[in-house]
């Protein structure tokens, strides 16, 4: 899988209704237990749903490409490939992988050995738009550009077709018969989406021709027109389709930014848009309005003036009419300039009255990622103290209790809640346990009140002892980027109490201009209270201060004599109630992004940074560009702490092992990570995954993934926190779309409910 991919969250789309599943596809339904939460898409019944119409959706923006197995996909381009091609296994409610009976009869391992024989039968309706079968040669095709052995292709991965020695027809143009060279568990993630051979039959097809345009599809819906300017991509009905029509006419794809989404909904411009905190709220309070009456005065409560006090009010129209006429006409204008702005807030308000915030979680999980390369995290017993210090129940409660939404933490690294492969491991590591992080952190040989050894003239704190890597992001008001905190150190407040009401929770971070009360921003603060050499004299005993150092005059005559000075002593301090050893304070460099959207995970990073402050442990906390955050520190491993999300898979085996194998050095001398970026992994782990992936029973490939998830827990190179939230805004009278969990959309039944009319006028016809 495409680092690209994983990293836009595009591996798994939201889906609708569960399918049938195939024979011998696992044991029962209750293995991994129930979802976290279920699937909120205003489940309705086709007939209940009327024929035509158009739905808008938002997407983040236009893919650059159709070919969802280069390395430029993303999620638009997936949610192309879902409508328009053939997805011969897609996931029921529960994120497992069921087979579609659109495209299938059946498909099952009909051989184990000498070698794995998979069979597929396909549905003998299904046909290309073209008018051609699907049949063999697609599968020829597709096998053929995706298996590594022609680098003419550019893709973008080969995971499961690297093991396919041959395709060739069964017994009819309608059975595909695929045999490995390895056994495969993950054989069901092959041939979804399945491309014509019109795309995967030559280097210069697959590398261009599907980078703007599918000309042969066979889905639900064909793709119409993409157009740039505009920014849309029109899906229309396909009339050659087999199965149950398409409720609408078309679907329009939509770029919209995050941040423009609750405007562009309220402007009509679209339908159906995943929101963040913040246009959740907007509509919460739209339908909340709707009841009440506006504030005193007739200004709404909230939104472009709501702030204004009557003391500011009274000044400003004073300003407005005062006989300075220079500030009279500033002071006019900027109350146009409101009054223009809280009329706009107030229409759009009127019309997020329309929409609905549907509420599930999504397929990822956000993790609490440690360094292991260098520094303190390379110690396995530093990692493990930093986990037990955490009360990861809380951290989920930050961000999804007040949403609603169930606030348990994931218990696994491989699978969610509700996925077969799910257990939690988590006891591997163990729960919130300060004393036992204590413990841990002194049996590394860390301990409070330790000596702090600086050269002559540095300063204290992290500051003297390592440069900040934010050179790429500037700092100050406006620019999304509050500079740089240190928590235990220029942390006057104890951060307990949160701020955890509606819109937004307000990030607890200085700005650079900002003061603590110990002291400006970057000045050297010993966390012992003490400024610069002036720690406690007592702390160094060894009779090599200077007399100056010591509080004693210096000897008259030995000042006067021609001997050189002597060089200056290294600066020494205690560390007070943080951690040192060896002459330096444990301080952890903590990477969060600044931009808008990314608050809640701000705040969970300021609420750890407190949490280990508790064992004695120094947090830096930086927030660098959203553009620079993966490249410039996660991937190229400058951090020792952060937080990012990775998606969940219903294919652990193949998919999940890239992100724990073992980083392997190169020949050059740099270290190869695959997408381990906490370049934390050993042998035994990397073993447990290959056993998996070559185990045809598939109870017993869970259970070795089961076993692999166990070793990662206590590897402790990463830590599961929660399950990200999926809040979608959708127009009440919208069915079967919203925030699909962890399924994939059934795009045939997405539509407009009927009106009521309409539902009278059928029963009297009857």
């Amino acid at each position: 899988m495409s680092q690209r991919r994983r990293r836009s969250l595009a591996l798994l789309t939201s889906g609708v209704l569960a399918l049938p599943l195939l024979a011998g596809c696992g044991s029962g339904d209750d293995e991994g237990g129930p979802v976290a939460a279920g699937q909120d898409i205003a489940s309705t019944a086709r007939d209940k749903v009327a024929d035509g119409g158009v739905l808008r959706w938002a997407v983040d923006s236009l893919p650059d490409t159709l070919n969802a197995f280069q390395a430029d996909a993303d999620a638009t381009t997936t949610r192309i490939a879902g409508a328009v091609l053939p997805q011969l296994f897609v996931l029921d409610d529960k994120g497992r992988p069921v087979a579609n009976p659109d495209y299938l009869e059946k498909a099952e391992v009909v051989e184990r050995e000498p070698k794995q024989v998979v069979l597929y039968k396909l549905n003998q309706q299904a046909v290309w738009s073209d008018g051609r079968e699907i049949g063999a040669a697609d599968f020829v095709a597709q096998w053929r550009a995706l298996n590594g052995k022609d680098s003419a292709y550019w893709t973008a991965r080969n995971a499961g077709y690297d093991r396919i020695e041959k395709i060739e027809r069964g017994k009819t143009d309608l059975e595909v018969k695929v045999t490995f060279n390895k056994p495969y568990t993950d054989w069901r993630s092959l041939f979804s989406p399945l491309y014509p051979k019109q795309v995967t039959g030559t280097p210069d097809a697959f590398n261009e021709g599907a980078r703007g345009t599918i000309k042969v599809t066979a889905g639900p819906f064909n793709l119409g027109a993409i157009d740039k300017k505009t920014g849309t991509a029109a899906l229309t009905r396909n009339a050659r389709w087999w199965g149950r029509p398409a409720k609408l006419d078309s679907l329009v794809l939509t770029a919209v930014p995050r941040g423009q989404r609750p405007a562009a909904l309220a402007a009509g411009k679209v339908d159906l848009a995943e929101v963040d905190r913040a246009g959740a709220d907007r509509i919460a309070l739209a339908h909340r309005d709707a009841a009440k009456s506006p504030g005193p005065g007739g200004t709404a409560a909230h939104g472009p003036g709501a702030a204004m006090t009557p003391a500011q009010a009274t000044l400003s129209w004073a300003l407005a009419y005062g006989s300075d006429e220079g500030k009279a006409a500033t002071e006019r204008e900027a109350r146009a300039q409101n009054a223009e702005a809280a009329k706009n807030y107030a229409d759009e308000q009127s019309a997020l009255r329309s929409f609905t915030v549907r509420k599930s979680l999504e397929p990822a999980y956000t993790q609490l990622a440690m360094n292991g390369a260098a520094g303190p995290l390379a110690d396995e017993r530093v990692r493990r103290a930093v986990a037990r210090a955490l009360d990861r129940k809380e951290l989920a409660e930050i961000v999804l209790k007040p949403l609603g939404l169930p606030a348990k933490p994931v218990g696994s690294h491989v699978a969610l809640a509700g996925q077969r492969a799910y257990a939690d491991n988590s006891d591997a590591l163990g729960g919130k346990d300060l004393h036992a992080a204590e413990a841990l952190l002194a049996d590394a040989g860390w301990r409070r009140g330790g000596k702090i050894t600086e050269p002559p003239g540095a300063k204290a704190g992290p500051e003297g002892e390592e440069g900040q890597d934010d050179s790429k992001t500037p700092s100050g008001p406006g620019t999304g980027n509050d500079g740089l905190y240190i928590v235990g150190e220029t942390d006057g407040r104890n951060g307990d109490s949160l701020d955890r009401g509606i819109p937004v929770v307000e990030s607890a971070i200085k700005t650079g201009a900002e003061t603590s009360p110990q002291g400006r921003r970057g000045e050297r603060i010993d966390p012992s209270g003490q400024e610069g050499e002036a720690a406690d004299p007592g702390a160094v005993d060894d009779d090599k201060r200077s007399p100056a150092r010591d509080g004693q005059a210096p000897d008259p005559g030995k000042a006067a004599s021609a001997s050189p000075a002597p060089a200056p002593a290294k600066q020494v301090r205690t560390s007070g109630n943080m951690l040192a050893k060896d002459g330096k304070a444990l301080n952890l460099r903590f990477v969060l992004p600044a931009g808008p959207g990314s608050e809640a995970l701000r705040t969970v990073g300021e609420r750890i940074a407190q949490m280990l402050k508790k064992v004695g442990v120094n947090t830096e906390v930086t927030k660098v560009a959203d553009e620079s955050f993966f490249k410039d520190h996660i991937a190229s491993g400058q951090y020792d702490l952060a937080l990012y999300s990775w998606p969940a898979t219903a294919y652990p085996a193949t998919d999940a092992r890239p992100i724990f194998a073992k980083p392997e050095p190169a020949a050059d001398g740099s270290l190869l990570v695959e997408q381990n970026y906490t370049r934390v992994g050993t042998d035994h782990i990397d073993q447990l995954f290959d056993q998996a992936l070559g185990e045809l029973d598939e109870e017993a490939s869970r259970e070795l993934m089961r076993k692999a998830d166990a070793r990662i827990w206590a590897a402790a190179g990463s830590i599961p926190l929660y399950q990200r939230p999926e809040l979608v805004a959708a127009k009440t009278n919208l069915a079967n779309a919203g925030a699909f969990g962890l399924g994939t959309p059934r795009f045939q039944d997405i539509g407009w409910k009927k009106p009521p009319a309409a539902k009278e006028d059928v029963k009297k016809k009857k």
